[in-house]
């Protein structure tokens, strides 16, 4: 009998431990993915547009990638067709793409194929296999045959950090639940870390609907329309505010370089620098979750005990910061002038829907860009600025015309269409 290893919840809440990488952000992230759709549904050029964009760096579906390695097992094609799909994507080879055509099966030399190609390719990140059928030993299809038949590429994904996409087949019985289409028992879902199935829009041939779910991703529906042979996301995504809770405690500890004292404590020298509002019974859980990436900017972690009261103990150590020293936060954050009021981004588009039928008023904000091209803070000159109150938190309100908002709306609607079609939209003179 094995002896049984346990953790306490308590080491487990405060062990600092390094962040899940993804291949590609929100969609695939270290582990074992499927990605399935009907035949001739587009599957292959999207796992091919994938590793490319891993290959060289660049976003796939409007989301960054890990720059690194790609290798795809493209069990169902020649090099002939390799290359032709290939000049139908790039123009430029990259030298971070590999291409294999033949492969042994899973749990007959297919694992040990891969780690020896990891270890002549550290920078490896991602691995696609094109398609399941052709690595598969087992003929039996029940939940057990298939849940084990997977569960060493999923070790071999966790013990080396990559990501492996295994490309397979949707049944022809409709379902409403997609996830349920893939092929093959429930032990394939249950096993893998992430499934991603294509389905074939109901108006259009040429446009699918990309379901993506997984443990270490938002449950996410993208609709994907063919332009040439690149998918590309149809939809509007939306801009999510950057995460800058390593910047702010960072940029204090420049200035502080220790810290000794409660979570409330900190919060209120946080709150009392960058005028934002920041919450004690979460900073000891922010703190932890982002202790990896504190450590990568010079700043220590640790808490104890003292006298029934949690302390928060951080240092500061200019050596070991990648930032050089140099303040994170945008700029509008730094040194915040009291006299100048910070406003929520989230909020203030709140704010600018409960007020946007007011007009023949000025708009006194404005709208500045942070160093780092990352967020735009908005902030008001006035010095008597007005507030609404949602949901118990003071919101600044925004004014404006109807001119304004017109213009603001046919601006995005240009924009729009030149992503989508290629047409450059003139601006509206009323004179003409």
């Amino acid at each position: 009998m094995n002896k049984l290893i346990t953790k306490s919840c308590e080491e487990i809440m405060t062990t600092l431990y390094k962040p899940i990488g993804f291949a590609v952000d929100g969609l695939l992230a270290q582990g074992l993915y499927i990605l399935a759709g009907s035949p001739k549904a587009g599957k292959s050029w999207l796992a091919l547009q994938l590793c490319l964009a891993v290959a060289k760096g660049e976003k796939l579906l409007e989301r960054e990638t890990a720059s690194g390695t790609a290798l795809y097992f493209c069990l169902e094609d020649g090099y002939e067709r390799i290359q032709k799909r290939l000049y139908e994507l790039t123009d430029e080879p990259s030298d971070n793409l590999y291409f294999s055509i033949l492969a042994d099966s899973i749990g007959c030399g297919l694992e040990e194929q891969i780690t020896k190609f990891k270890s002549v390719h550290e920078d490896l990140h991602l691995v696609v296999i094109d398609t399941l059928q052709m690595v598969r030993s087992e003929t039996d299809s029940t939940y057990g045959s298939d849940y084990a038949e997977l569960l060493p590429l999923k070790a071999l994904a966790q013990q080396l950090g990559i990501c492996i996409v295994l490309v397979h087949h949707l049944r022809k019985a409709a379902d409403k639940d997609p996830f349920n289409m893939v092929s093959g028992s429930t032990g394939l879902n249950g096993c893998v870390d992430g499934l991603l199935v294509l389905i074939k829009a109901k108006r259009s041939a040429n446009q699918v609907v990309l379901h993506c779910t997984g443990r270490d991703i938002e449950d996410t529906e993208l609709l994907l329309t063919r332009q040439g042979a690149r998918w590309t996301v149809t939809d509007e995504s939306e801009d999510k505010p950057p995460d800058l809770f390593s910047f702010a405690i960072h940029d204090l500890m420049l200035e502080k370089l220790t810290f000794k004292g409660s979570a409330t404590e900190l919060c209120s020298l946080l709150t009392e620098k960058f005028s934002q509002e920041f919450f004690p019974n979460m900073m000891k859980k922010d703190l932890t979750l982002h202790g990896y990436e504190l450590q990568s900017y010079g700043v220590k972690f640790s808490h104890k005990r003292s006298n029934g009261q949690r302390l928060i103990m951080l240092e500061y150590n200019r050596d070991s910061d990648t930032s050089d020293g140099r303040n994170l936060m945008p700029e509008p954050l730094q040194n915040a002038d009291p006299a100048v009021t910070v406003v929520d981004s989230e909020s203030s588009q709140t704010a600018d829907t409960i007020d946007s039928a007011s007009v023949g008023l000025n708009n006194t904000c404005e709208k500045l860009a942070d160093p780092v091209g990352q967020l735009a803070v908005p902030f008001r000159k006035a010095a008597d600025p007005e507030y609404v109150l949602i949901g118990g938190k003071k919101v600044e309100v925004k004014r404006y015309t109807l001119n304004e908002l017109l213009n603001q709306s046919a601006a995005r609607l240009r924009e729009k269409i030149f992503k989508e079609r290629g047409v450059l939209v003139p601006e509206f003179d009323p004179a003409l």
